[in-house]
């Protein structure tokens, strides 16, 4: 985030705008990253469990991001913007805390009962399963948290009960379905002819990303003492960039943070990331 705003500064743009594409950086693809661990059977790796860990402190950061931004437009003062990541921070820690105590009391109740009511058939227990991951997903959404981290923070949910293994593989035959939804959502998101038109910076946008991101991350990987292999990988999962940006170049869109070119450059830039991370 700063090195942007200092690049931009430096090249003579804006440095709210080199800010926000440093955050807009930043950001790593959940469900991208996620399933290529869990293709490659990495999730309980430790390379895989440092990427998840910088993964959830990404989505919980998103409600903090939100509250960022109209301080960098200057919609909002700077005492207004502090009292929002205020506001962000204490939601985050309640809704975390909530979970906390529903993962103890409420949730291995909930399982049993959806094990004893579909003993003769299996689609009510995944109908079930699923339903409690998009409520909680729902909800983080509109405590103004991510959908990422509702979801992400109802699988740990389960995971802490007894029942995890089961439901693991319950949801199984879904979890393709919704990784091919993910993609045609992404897929539908690229603007063909401004990809075309700008195949030439786009592609060389892509490259640089890919090559900063994993050089920077491996470099701050490797500062807390992790070996050089491990680093490496680390910064190599986390070189694309999140889905989520969409939703940030939105907002930011919205309160003329942006330009419209770069608007457009950066959306085929997060449309393509993510994509050519599941190729890899």
């Amino acid at each position: 985030m700063f090195l942007c705003g200092i690049s931009a500064t430096l090249c003579g743009g804006k440095t709210k705008e080199g800010v926000f594409v440093g955050v807009l950086l930043s950001m790593s693809s959940t469900a991208v990253v996620l399933k290529f661990l869990m293709e490659k059977n990495s999730i309980n790796a430790l390379h895989g469990q440092v990427t998840v860990g910088i993964l959830v402190l990404q989505d919980c950061a998103v409600g903090l991001l939100f509250a960022l931004l109209p301080i960098l437009s200057g919609a909002s003062g700077l005492l207004h913007g502090v009292a929002s990541m205020t506001k962000s921070l204490v939601l985050l820690i309640s809704f975390l805390g909530i979970l906390s105590i529903l993962s103890r009391t409420c949730v291995p109740w909930f399982l049993k009962l959806m094990i004893s009511l579909s003993s003769q058939t299996n689609e009510l227990y995944q109908l079930a399963a699923v339903a409690f991951c998009l409520l909680f997903a729902w909800c983080s959404d509109k405590l103004g948290l991510s959908l990422e981290l509702g979801s992400f923070a109802a699988g740990v949910m389960i995971s802490t009960t007894d029942l995890a293994q089961h439901t693991l593989e319950q949801i199984e035959p879904i979890r393709n379905l919704f990784a091919a939804l993910f993609l045609a959502s992404i897929g539908m998101l690229i603007n063909v002819h401004f990809l075309w038109n700008h195949v030439d910076i786009l592609l060389a946008a892509v490259i640089l990303v890919i090559t900063i991101k994993t050089f920077i991350v491996s470099i701050v990987v490797k500062g807390f003492g992790y070996n050089n292999k491990t680093s490496l990988l680390v910064g190599m999962s986390l070189a694309q960039i999140g889905e989520f940006a969409f939703v940030l170049l939105s907002r930011a869109s919205s309160i003329h943070l942006i330009e419209v070119i770069s608007l457009y450059i950066c959306s085929s830039r997060v449309a393509t990331l993510p994509s050519l991370a599941m190729l890899l």
